[in-house]
């Protein structure tokens, strides 16, 4: 596994045949893990949260929302920044916002302080996330290594959920929520120390920055993630509801009118011309989605149903960490010897299996039933994830790989972020005071659904396996 280099070099010095040694991979690594880790790590905390700050139930889902619709309303832009100013200070950059924002946010007071200190932790994970991708995917020096270096970031991105769960419960149980976010500051810290030390600058591109594009994406999947939110509170039919679909759709097409006509596009139109990219797009958007939604539902049961304490909670998710790194260490053969996209059906398919028995939960549903559901859904994670990423940066040109790898995130963030939208609105829509299981059935059916549709994102690519496989 090999990127940039591992020898200090002055900023803008273009790496010129060096890599990055194995602790700077392992650092840049690590805050990686720690911007996806906190996709999920307030999930287990999120009742105690609730709590203390009185969010509403529809409102909790902002907690998780705020930043994750940061960050993938920005990821575009954070993708190409990186490509004009370098990659390593871009990142930087984006590390020392989400650190300083991690220490807010922990200090915060309010539902309204917390949702926004979590927005700018979004806005800083968007900055540091697309570097790390861009960097591994520029600098292997053949195709082994570049799938034995994306199998290691789909690990980390694909455990990282679910290792948030259990140290959310750890640090919730043994501290409070607050250390939740704490524990982001020495990480941080750490990370904005070494990392300029043993990662070198990558080389600077001309090119200007498409506003209007980083305003128009983030402000339609505000709009539309917020009206998915409403519509629990204030049903599908309501004006706020409609009124946030309409905006949505309508920063959309601009974003996607504009995207064609403008210099430096934030969106590059070429990069949507691959029909194994589109495939995986779709399918990482409803695959991540399904997760998380699952995620979100599957705390409220163990916590609120069962009465198990946080970190309980969080250990209940322990077996999808373990057979995700199990999965990714032998993914990159099983790609090579079976192709992306059968691996990718195999994976999806496997994931609605796992869900399907969620979605008939009660009160004597033997626990073995959910351990196994969790097992399923973490082998299918891992099966999955390195594929997709492969399928969405194949051939792509070294000057666009920042904005190919923000798009991947963006779509696997905003997917994430309307899909626990869909299924937090549809959880409230059906809950009864002091009764999970009816509106919990009634989510984990909306989580199953996605996990199909990303399963029929890929299906239509086995005829043609010679481009897309």
């Amino acid at each position: 596994m090999t990127s940039t280099i591992a020898t200090r070099a002055p900023a803008g010095t273009a790496p010129s045949g060096r890599r990055v040694g194995s602790i700077g991979l392992w650092l840049v690594m690590l805050a990686q893990l720690m911007l996806v880790l906190d996709a999920t790590v307030v999930n287990v905390a999120l009742p105690h949260i609730a709590t203390d700050l009185h969010f509403t139930r529809a409102q909790l889902s902002w907690v998780l929302n705020g930043y994750a619709v940061a960050f993938g309303g920005l990821l575009l832009l954070g993708g190409r920044i990186g490509d004009v100013f370098g990659r390593r200070r871009t990142f930087l950059v984006g590390v020392a916002v989400f650190t300083v924002f991690s220490l807010l946010g922990g200090l915060a007071t309010s539902p309204l302080l917390l949702v926004i200190a979590r927005a700018l932790q979004g806005l800083g994970a968007a900055f540091a996330a697309p570097s790390v991708l861009a960097l591994i995917t520029t600098s292997a020096r053949d195709d082994g290594a570049r799938n034995r270096a994306l199998a290691l970031f789909s690990a980390v991105a694909s455990m990282g959920g679910a290792l948030g769960l259990i140290l959310g419960g750890l640090l919730t149980d043994t501290a409070n929520w607050r250390w939740t976010l704490f524990i982001n500051v020495p990480i941080g810290v750490v990370v904005l120390i070494a990392v300029p030390r043993l990662v070198a600058e990558t080389p600077r591109r001309p090119g200007r920055f498409d506003i209007l594009g980083a305003v128009t994406a983030t402000g339609g999947a505000v709009a539309i993630v917020w009206a998915l939110i409403q519509a629990g509170d204030d049903g599908w039919s309501s004006p706020r509801t409609i009124g946030g679909f309409v905006v949505g759709a309508a920063l959309i097409t601009v974003l996607a009118f504009t995207e064609r006509r403008v210099a430096h596009p934030l969106l590059h139109p070429q990069l949507l011309r691959s029909p194994s990219r589109v495939a995986a797009l779709a399918a990482m958007a409803a695959t991540y989605g399904g997760m998380l939604a699952m995620f979100f539902l599957m705390v409220q049961y163990l916590e609120n149903d069962l009465h198990l304490t946080p970190l309980l909670t969080g250990l209940v998710f322990l077996p999808m960490p373990l057979s995700i790194f199990a999965m990714s260490r032998i993914v990159p053969r099983l790609v090579e010897r079976f192709g992306a996209v059968r691996l990718v059906i195999l994976g999806a398919a496997l994931r609605v299996v796992a869900f399907l028995p969620l979605t008939q939960l009660s009160a004597n549903t033997p626990f073995a039933i959910v351990m196994v559901a969790l097992l399923l859904t973490g082998i299918s994670a891992g099966m999955t994830f390195m594929p997709l990423t492969t399928l969405a940066l194949r051939n792509v040109e070294p000057e666009h790989a920042g904005s190919a790898s923000g798009l991947f995130q963006t779509m696997q963030q905003l997917g994430g972020a309307v899909g626990l939208a869909i299924v937090a609105s549809t959880y409230a829509a059906f809950a009864t005071p002091g009764d999970f299981l009816t509106g919990g059935r009634a989510g984990f059916w909306s989580a199953t659904i996605l996990s199909a549709l990303a399963l029929a994102a890929v299906v239509g690519l086995v005829i043609r396996p010679r481009k897309a496989g």
